[in-house]
């Protein structure tokens, strides 16, 4: 399997949870059931992951009758443990091995960055996140988080160059990157696509995506796909037609060429189930305008919620 696939499928921070749990269950072997319970996620969503993870040869599928068992593929052990450190196992696990992550994002931007650049998005992101304190799969996180500021990077590259693509990037910014901004973006995902590009980021970011507003999205068939609160950056805005500010004043860097949008939202942050719902109901309504702009000319949204 080519090791840029691999690279990508390891960039989702559910798999690496997935990962992790598979590598310390009994046997080094686990159930989809048994993955979801422990993860708080439904079936069909770590179903989805584990296709993907077999699909780019890093678990392998061993059927027991009706039963299906996952472990990780040996040639692909090294990798992951270079990605998974000794974030949520035991002492002397080994420890993130940011040469290895680079080396991966190498291959994958090959032709794009110079490895010394890829090295130094991948120290900085790592530092980033660790800067906001303890912090679990901090290591994948850290692969993600910089995966996706190269991204960003490449595309305001083939901006200046003329070259890049007609898909527009959206940037919703809050202040925690924990609430707001996540149910703006997990909305986004599910009703356009991939004919929508979109990035969230905090002013103050904390450590985890609030269970209530996982809950929340979770009750209109909206998941939020193993995002994680990232810090704000400057090629983030930069990469963006569209940022999105959710009451994080002026910490948002102001370029020419981009729009800028203020939404006047409360702050789920302690609020009631019926509270969370309604700013939830809020934003969706607000998303579906965003979408009618942006793909006017193009079909409608292509994964509609189900209510």
């Amino acid at each position: 399997m080519d090791s840029v696939e691999q690279v990508r499928a390891l960039g989702d921070p559910t798999r690496m949870r997935i990962l992790a749990l598979i590598r310390t269950a009994p046997d080094g072997r686990a159930l989809v059931g048994d993955l979801a319970r422990a993860l708080d996620l439904r079936q069909p969503t770590v179903s989805h992951h584990m296709k993907a993870l077999a699909s780019a040869g890093i678990v392998r599928r061993a059927p027991d009758g009706r039963r299906v068992w996952y472990s990780i593929a040996p040639e692909v052990a090294d990798r992951v443990d270079a990605l998974l450190g000794a974030d949520g196992v035991a002492e002397g696990a080994p420890v993130p091995d940011l040469d290895r992550i680079a080396s991966d994002l190498d291959t994958r931007f090959r032709g794009v960055f110079a490895p010394e650049t890829v090295r130094a998005v991948v120290a900085e992101s790592y530092d980033l996140l660790a800067a906001a304190g303890s912090r679990p799969l901090l290591a994948s996180r850290s692969a993600s988080f910089a995966a996706s500021r190269l991204e960003a990077l490449a595309r305001v590259g083939d901006a200046v160059d003329g070259n890049a693509d007609d898909v527009p990037t959206v940037l919703f910014v809050c202040v925690q990157n924990a609430g707001r901004s996540q149910m703006a973006g997990a909305i986004l995902r599910r009703l356009a696509g991939d004919a929508v590009r979109v990035r969230t980021a905090g002013s103050r970011p904390s450590g985890e995506v609030r269970s209530a507003i996982a809950m929340t999205l979770d009750e209109i068939g909206v998941a939020l796909e193993g995002e994680f609160p990232k810090p704000l950056t400057d090629e983030a805005v930069r990469a963006a037609d569209v940022v999105i500010t959710m009451g994080c004043g002026d910490a948002c860097p102001v370029y020419p060429g981009r729009r800028y949008l203020d939404w006047d939202l409360e702050d789920p942050v302690g609020a009631s189930p019926a509270r969370i719902r309604a700013i939830r109901d809020d934003i969706e309504e607000r998303v579906r305008g965003l979408v009618r702009e942006l793909l006017s000319d193009r079909s409608p949204a292509v994964h509609p919620i189900d209510r």
